[in-house]
């Protein structure tokens, strides 16, 4: 009775650890968020108060949007500029994006258009 009870407790251990291992692996932080305007050249800031460390970026509008452009500023001063030029519907979100490895970003800049209206923009990070 004993062994069965701690083979059990064993067993749900283990699969919890290992599940919490695979969940931090991808983690998915929020960086940023900005309101795209309806037509404009300027791009749509969105400043980190704290550097944040993450290896991709992916975008996701909260309206309909044409996405063209993200220009990522990095601690060190470097800047990666990502294009994306592309349609989003409402909610849709774009494909990972990799800095090849993990970086502290501390600005986010992101270009396109909104159709009617301003619209929202998330920006995520994986860790």
């Amino acid at each position: 009775m004993k062994i069965m009870s701690l083979a059990i407790k064993l067993l749900v251990v283990s699969t919890t650890v290992f599940s919490v291992a695979t969940v931090q692996a991808s983690e998915q932080i929020t960086l940023g968020r900005t309101i795209l305007l309806k037509i404009g050249d300027e791009g749509a800031k969105a400043p980190l108060i704290l550097c944040r460390r993450a290896d991709a970026i992916k975008i996701q509008a909260e309206k309909n949007v044409y996405l063209k452009r993200a220009i990522v500023t990095f601690k060190n001063g470097d800047k990666k500029t990502i294009n994306f030029y592309r349609d989003l519907k409402g909610g849709a979100e774009t494909d990972w994006r990799s800095f090849a490895y993990k970086r502290c970003v501390k600005n986010i800049e992101v270009f396109g258009n909104s159709e009617r209206t301003k619209a929202g923009i998330k920006i995520f990070g994986r860790k």
